[in-house]
């Protein structure tokens, strides 16, 4: 199975369809009528379909288990057609696509098989994803142009010479799935004035993005967070809060991190933990989503 530990719960929703063509006007009307010798198709034909939305863990070997947390099934006559939608809702880390496909062509076996003692001539066609919402889908619609980035590693160990930079790399690899333009990464010593002087310097060359790896923890020379603030027009209290929700799923010692983000300017500022690790973690936590913020400030610049 696929690794989804990484991602984050939202809404997802997929939207299914199947048909089920029979041969002559009078399986239509003994449908609709509920005449069909097994029973009413419509009311066993969905009992069965939701039964398949719950269970398409069971049965399709790569599909995550997950929370159904709304399914609905419904039908329409089209001719010598009847068109079974399928809707299925959930909050969780991965989609619902395959369980709403998963449960219009159990809901269509369900009518054919229904069907086939007055009907030889019942055929299934056209099992297919409808819509989906939630996930990459909405994340790719977020921004629309490249997001120029600089990634800043406050570290005096790499500054001085006594150590490797490994998260600066390591960060610039993993955000390479975003539309970011992103910088080669520069690194400063654990200082407040050369942490305010670098962005400082950066807002006024136009990055629209910068992150601040390093520096985040409480040690004496944990000073990032002391050097941004100030310098925030903006602060948005959501980035550090999630950052460490997400983290504290994972590790229990994430409460002690100081992240925090905003905004000099227009240019969004953000401070990671120091380590690989914790600093792709935190990546992880918080986008895409937090690139909605970009969509927002060109909005406001229309208004």
């Amino acid at each position: 199975m696929v690794n989804i530990t990484t991602k984050n719960n939202t809404l997802r929703q997929a939207i299914a369809e199947a048909t089920v063509q029979v041969s002559s006007a009078a399986t239509i009307e003994a449908i609709e009528a509920r005449r069909v010798p097994k029973g009413d198709i419509f009311e066993f034909s969905r009992a069965a379909g939701l039964l398949a939305i719950k269970k398409t863990s069971d049965l399709i070997p790569d599909c995550h288990p997950l929370p159904v947390e709304f399914s609905a099934i419904t039908y329409r006559v089209e001719g010598l057609s009847v068109v079974i939608t399928v809707e299925v809702h959930t909050i969780y880390k991965t989609g619902v696509e395959v369980e709403a496909m998963h449960g219009a062509s159990v809901t269509a076996l369900t009518m054919y098989d229904m069907l086939k003692p007055i009907d030889k001539g019942v055929e299934i066609h056209h099992i297919r994803l409808v819509q989906k919402k939630g996930g990459k889908t909405d994340a790719a619609k977020l921004v629309e142009n490249s997001i120029k980035t600089a990634i800043v590693v406050c570290s005096d160990t790499v500054s001085e010479g006594r150590g490797v930079d490994k998260t600066g790399p390591m960060l610039q690899q993993h955000l390479a799935k975003f539309p970011l333009d992103c910088a080669a990464p520069v690194v400063v010593p654990d200082d407040i004035e050369r942490i305010r002087a670098t962005a400082k310097l950066l807002q006024a060359e136009g990055y629209q993005l910068v992150l601040f790896s390093g520096g985040t923890g409480l040690s004496p020379r944990d000073v990032t967070p002391e050097a941004i603030r100030p310098l925030l027009d903006r602060e948005i209290p959501g980035i550090g809060e999630t950052a460490r929700h997400y983290g504290q799923q994972r590790m229990p010692f994430a409460m002690l991190s100081r992240s925090l983000g905003g905004f000099m300017g227009e240019t969004l500022v953000i401070t990671l933990p120091g380590s690989p690790k914790g600093a792709v973690e935190t990546v992880d936590a918080l986008f895409p989503g937090v690139l909605h913020v970009f969509k927002m400030v060109e909005g406001a610049r229309h208004d």
